[in-house]
């Protein structure tokens, strides 16, 4: 079972509520309700914890200001960032670089570097909030710089729908589309001309 990080919210202070209710129905008014009042409390209560056993851990909603530095840069759309001291791996949202021996894996390496080495990146998530590689989907701000944007512009990254997240994917491909006409970027080599937008 998955529950969206607001319904974890949502439940988790309900479950507080109830739980406070229970507390003081048995210890101060259970002679005075009766016990047919008391008894849908404690199943309110129980179905609750069971609801909230089951949803995302805590660790998975993320924090209202992500920020952290970078420590390695892994690839064109990959980095890690020390979030909370805990080295953290970041994918990149709406866009993909050539993979190690394409060609130019090592130019959309560069493009990346040069954008966020030495740097502290401010995170925003779309929908969808880790990977199946248990990356975390982020776009990647430094200062007001969208990194994602600029490298998609410069013709370092081609433009990906990974579903559900769509945020920027209409901005993006226009993007996309100018620096495949102007043959930014890694464009030239033909390595995103593959046809799709999707994966």
């Amino acid at each position: 079972m998955t529950i969206r990080p607001w319904t974890w919210l949502l439940l988790t202070a309900l479950l507080a509520g109830c739980g406070a209710l229970a507390a003081e129905i048995s210890s101060d008014l259970a002679p005075q309700i009766s016990t047919e009042v008391a008894i849908q409390v404690g199943t309110a209560v129980a179905e609750l914890s069971a609801a909230v056993s089951q949803a995302e851990p805590a660790a998975a909603i993320p924090a209202a200001d992500e920020t952290g530095p970078v420590t390695r840069v892994v690839d064109g759309d990959t980095i890690d960032v020390l979030l909370n001291g805990v080295n953290t791996r970041i994918r990149y949202l709406q866009m993909n670089t050539p993979e190690r021996d394409h060609p130019c894996f090592d130019a959309s390496t560069k493009a990346n570097a040069d954008l966020v080495t030495g740097k502290t990146v401010r995170l925003v998530p779309d929908k969808e909030l880790v990977d199946r590689y248990d990356r975390l989907l982020r776009f990647v701000y430094v200062d007001d710089i969208l990194v994602n944007r600029v490298l998609v512009e410069q013709g370092w990254a081609e433009v990906v729908l990974y579903p559900p997240n769509d945020l920027h994917y209409d901005e993006f491909l226009q993007l996309e589309k100018e620096a495949a006409a102007a043959g930014r970027g890694c464009h030239l080599s033909g390595i995103f001309d593959d046809g799709s937008t999707t994966r």
